[in-house]
């Protein structure tokens, strides 16, 4: 582990000018790539304390052993000189973007004398026209052969193609009319380019000049009583208004953008991106990528702009990017990604209409991929058994700790103070042995006295439990009398004191305790000065924080719950003549305000004792609910789905 301060650069050697830098190790591999608008301001900040620096960053600096620097003449340089350098050396501190899978494309090679379409992966090709991304090969398998009909190209391999011309005898597709037989000669190069940029039209969305020159057609041939071509034409359109339902209609102006979503947490970040074109979402993608460097999520909106647009076609850069926040030097990605596209290019965030809700919308989505991805992680047992072994090293534990339980205190203010109590066995989420707690023996915004008091509680239960069932063995009867391996505290060093202390007044001295202070993911132990780092990939560190997560997660619910009862308590004081009984029977209907915003007048009147007239003054104290319309992608068949 190298000091950063005997490859410092030496005072005043650092330009201030824009420019690119790479921090090197000592075997000379570039380890991180970044840019700056002043290089001696920036650099600056590597060489501060390192006490003071974010855990990620301070390992980059230690596992360096020098850095240097090219300086540019403008940002937009300095942006592109970042991107080739970080495809160049691929360092191991960069953000890097990956698949959550191999995502296809529906292929057009133009470029060949007689153009094919397929399904394309990996990177992309000259002289190919691509369009999507799908989320299945199959999709694209299914929109081609609807289309085949209508546009009857070459979709079969060369070596089909080859031997087809050899024998003097189309293939299959050539007889069922769902390809114009180019092999055989059975029609010119000219008109089959003709059919392939017309398929292509209509992928890129010019699709009404095709369905109106269809339907004439199909009239026309209808008038002449050819009524054979006609019901051809007919299926022929049938087939472009299925191919055109598949594509839900989001814009209503036809706009062309992209739109980014992100779903982070201290270790990984998920992004989502719906591919918008002519209005009509074309295609989506997903990544998850870990979190290398502290940024913030601005940052990690520069570092997916760079690698998603830089070195990119022109046509696969849209008119408009809509992002959750504005990267710091948004302007010279807007010059850099404008120079590429040949026309002005927009990155802006949506602030209202279907604008916004199409991108919470894509939020939501990255929401679920991160933790699908987590589940995924998490289900594998070689995975769970590594993490539970490493928790037993990394906090000196006699055995593995098959059951975790981990606390978590809520509160608004000081108000409507909760706990939650989540269980983790062979690393595995136990729900049915949740718990919730209310606080009460607490006054004001206390965490440390609200945590001593969830451990004495809990722990005074399980003592008692075993008094009464000394042998507890059964799964089944499993409630508190079950000690678990390890006891998981939400925050840093007070936090795990109460709890200790709360054990130690019970007289138990057998059940570790550790915290997890969730802003440098620092493992925290009873008496120590200093926390046990783990490292930012280990399984065990890992596991710690979905431990977390998912107890801060089942506080929240629980508060927001509670909340919510009081609001809708205090809400109904309001209404003129309603009394406790009534309110009690109002609350208990809907359980939420939000409920009862969202009901209409009849419905509060079906509340048992509640009449047409204090149902409409419920209503107007209320106020009346909201409807709207979402789109989202299913995550099954990889759809878009309208609702």
């Amino acid at each position: 582990m190298a000091d950063p301060s005997t490859y410092r650069p030496k005072p005043g050697s650092i330009p201030t000018s824009p420019g690119v830098y790479r921090f090197r190790d000592a075997t000379d591999r570039v380890i991180y790539v970044g840019k700056a608008k002043n290089l001696r301001a920036r650099l600056s900040s590597y060489f501060q304390d390192i006490a003071h620096l974010h855990p990620r960053t301070a390992t980059m600096v230690t596992t360096a052993a020098r850095v240097d620097w090219t300086v540019v003449s403008t940002e937009v340089e300095a942006l592109q000189l970042e991107y080739s350098w970080i495809k160049e050396f691929d360092p191991r501190f960069n953000v890097k973007y990956r698949d959550d899978k191999s995502y296809p494309w529906l292929a057009v090679t133009i470029g060949e004398e007689f153009p094919r379409v397929m399904v394309g992966r990996g990177a992309k090709k000259k002289g190919v026209r691509y369009f999507g991304p799908y989320g299945h090969a199959w999709a694209i398998r299914d929109t081609v052969d609807t289309l085949l009909r209508v546009f009857p190209m070459r979709s079969c391999s060369k070596g089909v193609f080859n031997r087809s011309a050899q024998i003097g005898r189309p293939c299959l597709l050539g007889y069922i009319d769902k390809c114009s037989a180019p092999c055989v000669g059975e029609i010119s190069v000219e008109d089959h380019r003709q059919i392939a940029e017309d398929f292509c039209d209509f992928m890129a969305g010019r699709t009404d000049a095709f369905v109106r020159r269809v339907e004439k057609e199909m009239y026309a041939a209808s008038q002449v009583q050819d009524y054979e071509r006609a019901a051809r034409l007919r299926d022929d359109l049938g087939a472009l208004h299925k191919a055109l339902e598949k594509q839900a209609v989001v814009f209503g102006d036809g706009t062309d953008a992209d739109v980014i979503a992100l779903a982070e947490d201290e270790l990984e970040v998920a992004v989502q991106i719906f591919h918008v074109r002519a209005g009509r979402i074309r295609g989506q993608r997903g990544w998850v990528a870990d979190r290398v460097e502290d940024s913030d999520t601005a940052g990690l909106v520069a570092d997916f702009l760079l690698q998603l647009y830089a070195g990119e076609e022109a046509e696969a850069i849209p008119r408009e990017i809509l992002v959750p926040a504005l990267p710091e030097d948004v302007e010279t990605f807007e010059q850099l990604l404008s120079e590429t596209r040949g026309s002005r290019v927009r990155v802006r965030v949506p602030q209202r209409g279907d604008k916004r809700t199409l991108q919470e919308t894509v939020a939501q989505n990255a929401k679920q991929t991160l933790a699908l991805h987590k589940t995924k992680r998490a289900s594998d047992l070689t995975t769970r058994n590594q993490a539970l072994e490493e928790i037993q090293r990394a906090l000196d534990l006699t055995t593995a700790p098959l059951r975790i339980e981990c606390y978590d205190i809520s509160n608004l203010q000081g108000t409507e103070v909760v706990a939650s109590m989540v269980v983790f066995e062979d690393g595995l989420a136990r729900k049915s042995e949740y718990r919730r707690f209310v606080i009460r023996g607490v006054e004001g915004q206390n965490d440390v006295a609200s945590m001593h008091e969830v451990i004495t509680r809990r722990f005074r239960r399980m003592l008692e439990e075993q008094q009464e069932q000394p042998e507890i063995t059964e799964p089944s009867k499993r409630k508190f009398a079950y000690a678990p391996g390890l006891v998981v505290v939400d925050g840093g060093p007070p936090q795990v004191a109460a709890a200790r202390r709360a054990l130690d007044e019970l007289g138990i001295d057998d059940i570790p305790v550790c915290g997890l202070a969730k802003r440098l993911e620092e493992v925290w132990l009873p008496d120590e000065d200093d926390p046990v780092i783990l490292p930012r990939t280990s399984e065990g560190l890992y596991l710690l924080q979905r431990v977390r997560d998912e107890a801060h997660r089942f506080a929240i619910t629980h508060h927001r719950n509670r909340r919510s009862k009081s609001m809708i308590e205090s809400v109904l004081d309001d209404v003129p003549g309603l009394g406790e009984v009534r309110s009690k029977a109002v609350r208990k209907h809907f359980g939420s305000l939000k409920r009862l915003r969202g009901a209409s007048v009849d419905e509060i009147a079906e509340v048992p004792g509640v009449g047409p007239r204090t149902a409409a003054a419920i209503a107007e104290v209320v106020g009346a609910g909201r409807s709207g319309k979402t789109v989202a992608v299913n995550t099954a068949t990889g759809e878009i789905e309208e609702g």
